[in-house]
């Protein structure tokens, strides 16, 4: 796969806020859109421990350093 530029994006959650959910993760990504539809484990969506891509806020945290494929960074998992 192409090597992409990519940006930081921080990407946070209010939907699930209980034990064993992920509120919110540093993630880099080519753009806005990617970073939204991204989870914190890089696995496709679970709805019981993230949210739904419309209920996720994304903040461009500035332009990363590396170029590659998207992937997640660090992420903050509330465990229970």
């Amino acid at each position: 796969m192409k090597k992409q530029t990519l940006h930081l994006y921080h990407i946070s959650q209010a939907v699930n806020n209980g034990y064993d959910t992920y509120d919110s993760a540093v993630v880099a990504a080519p753009d806005e859109q990617t970073a939204q539809n991204m989870t914190p484990t890089d696995e496709k969506h679970r709805y019981d421990d993230w949210a739904a891509p419309s209920d996720v806020k994304v903040r461009l945290l500035g332009k990363a350093s590396f170029k590659g494929e998207a992937h997640v960074i660090c992420a903050s998992f509330n465990a229970g």
